[in-house]
């Protein structure tokens, strides 16, 4: 049987058929790196932040791949790249910002160079000197996004968004202001200079200025500002003015503000406005007078110390000002030509002589000067300041001029002109020097002369008169002594041997002695009871002894009682 199974053919197996494969595994390690590659740049895409273009005067100090963006001293970006704008004007750096920075890239948005800097308004970037430069960012306020800036030269005064009031000052004098000026009040910085605009057209310098807050309150539409810079040294009709602002503005420029006494508060400012500069606070002063009536009035005399804006008087109270001299064509032949009026135009202010600053006080001030014009007024040039010579017009009544009738020059009512005194003085010096011309000086030069040769020899002779009698004293005088020396020294030698001892006076008056000492001896008890008994002498004493004085005698002088 196992024969039989060995002779039997066997039947083909069927083949088994396997799949190939075509990939190997190894190849999963690189499509793993390349799908993490693809993840990562995706990741790196979707979280980088936008590329901006920042345009640049010059690009001191900046690298590309190592400049930082800044804001508040934070990174928000870093410098890709650096290229020269096509009319190499300038310079143009792309900029890689930061993906949080992305809502903050406005339109209005401010870039500078932040670099060691130093100035009178401070020292700033100083940590840059180990840092290097980098670029500063100010987050502006527009609603519209942009990806190209322009940059500033330097680091803006005010940064976007700073709360205040931006108010617009122009100067039509040569003020010279630049960006960082102070803008003070009562010697408290509240604001700067932001920028400076000249307008050609008009030739006034503008400038963009500050407020910060809450000091930008006190900007109503009454407030003036003016000129503190340095020291301010004014020489006018009233004399010498000295005045300074605060020690930032003696170094730099700057301006203050302020409403002038009299008027208003006002009302507050909210937006942008225009405001003039004044050179000091009087000028600033004088804009709250709003109306004033003009007149002139025609000098004779010299106008030399007489300036446009000097003090009009009355009484000595200011009451207007000069506007203008010799501005006026008065229809005279010339101002070379003999007996040339020059014309002055004056104003004369209500809100100064205690009348409302409207049309109604100004109807009074015209009305009221007319009739003073036909009662006497009239005006004069005085000085008012003797060390510069400084003129002003000084009004005053004459009631003893003559009555004149109302002039007008070229609309203007003219109020009629007395010497002043400065002509009056010269007069009176040139009256005084004719009068001395007008003197033979000569003749009397001559007789002065020949008066006084007379008195000289009249001196001389009565010179040698006095030395003739002061000899004559002299003589005299000596004669005289000597006789009266030798008479008195004879006396003395007479009375001399009048006293001497062996004389009969020097016995005289020896005996004299003696009497008197013996008396005085003998009164010797009697003082000794008045002594012990002053009323001894009209009383009786009771012992009935009475002490009566006796001479003594020689045996009682012996026995010594």
């Amino acid at each position: 049987m196992s024969q039989d199974l060995q002779q039997q053919p066997s039947e083909p197996e069927e083949a088994l058929i396997k799949p190939v494969r075509t990939v190997s595994k190894i190849w999963l390690v690189p499509i793993v790196a390349l799908l993490i590659g693809v993840w990562m740049v995706y990741y790196q895409w979707s979280n980088q932040g936008p590329v901006i273009t920042i345009e640049f005067k010059t690009a001191t100090g900046l690298e590309a791949g190592k400049t930082k963006i800044k804001t508040r001293d934070v990174d928000i970006g870093l410098v890709n790249k650096i290229e020269l704008t096509d009319d190499l004007s300038g310079v143009l750096v792309t900029v890689r910002m930061d993906k949080d920075v992305a809502p903050i890239l406005h339109s209005d948005n401010q870039f500078w160079i932040v670099s060691p800097n130093v100035s009178l308004n401070g020292i700033s970037g100083l940590g840059t000197i180990l840092s290097g430069p980098y670029i500063n960012m100010a987050p502006g306020v527009e609603k519209q996004k942009s990806e190209i800036f322009i940059a500033l030269e330097a680091p803006p005064v005010t940064p976007k968004g700073t709360p205040g009031l931006h108010v617009t000052l122009n100067s039509e004098s040569e003020f010279a202001y630049k960006k960082g000026d102070p803008v003070v009040y009562k010697g408290i910085k509240v604001g700067e200079f932001e920028d400076i605009f000249f307008n050609f057209e008009e030739r006034v310098v503008y400038y963009n200025t500050f407020i910060e807050s809450p000091y930008h309150t006190l900007i109503t539409t009454n407030t003036k500002f003016w000129d503190i810079s340095g020291v301010q040294m004014e020489l006018g009709a009233s004399g010498m003015k000295i005045s300074t602002g605060s020690l930032e503005t003696l170094l730099t420029n700057g301006v203050t503000f302020g409403i002038p006494e009299g008027m208003s508060k006002g009302e507050a400012i909210n937006d942008r406005s225009f405001f003039d500069i004044h050179p000091n606070h009087n000028s600033a002063s004088e804009e709250r007078f709003k109306l004033s009536a003009e007149y002139v009035i025609l000098v004779k005399d010299t106008v030399r110390g007489l300036h446009v804006g000097a003090p009009v008087e009355y009484r000595g109270l200011v009451i207007g000002k000069v506007l203008s001299i010799n501005s006026l064509d008065n229809n005279q032949d010339g101002l070379l030509e003999q007996g040339y009026d020059i014309p002055v135009v004056i104003s004369i202010q209500p809100g100064r002589v205690q009348q409302p600053d409207n049309t109604t006080g100004l109807a009074f001030i015209r009305k009221q000067t007319s009739l003073w014009i036909k009662q006497g007024l009239r005006a004069t040039l005085k000085t008012g300041n003797l060390l510069t010579g400084a003129l002003f017009v000084d009004l005053q009544h004459y009631p003893d001029t003559p009555l004149l009738v109302t002039q007008r020059l070229q609309g203007y009512e003219v109020v009629p002109t007395m010497t002043g005194e400065f002509s009056e003085i010269t007069a009176k010096v040139t009256a005084i020097l004719d009068s001395i011309n007008e003197m033979k000086l000569n003749v009397i030069s001559e007789n002065a002369n020949n008066m006084l040769l007379q008195i000289t020899q009249a001196a001389q002779s009565l010179q040698s008169t006095a030395n003739t009698t002061d000899s004559l004293i002299n003589t005299v005088r000596e004669d005289k002594v000597t006789a009266t020396l030798v008479e008195t020294l004879k006396n003395l030698s007479k009375l001399t041997k009048d006293y001497s001892a062996d004389s009969e006076t020097y016995d005289e008056l020896n005996k004299t002695m003696q009497v008197l000492q013996s008396t005085l001896q003998e009164f010797q008890p009697l003082i000794l009871q008045l002594n012990s008994k002053p009323n001894s002498l009209i009383f009786a004493d009771s012992s009935g002894s009475r002490l009566i004085p006796t001479a003594k005698t020689l045996s009682n002088k012996a026995s010594g009682n």
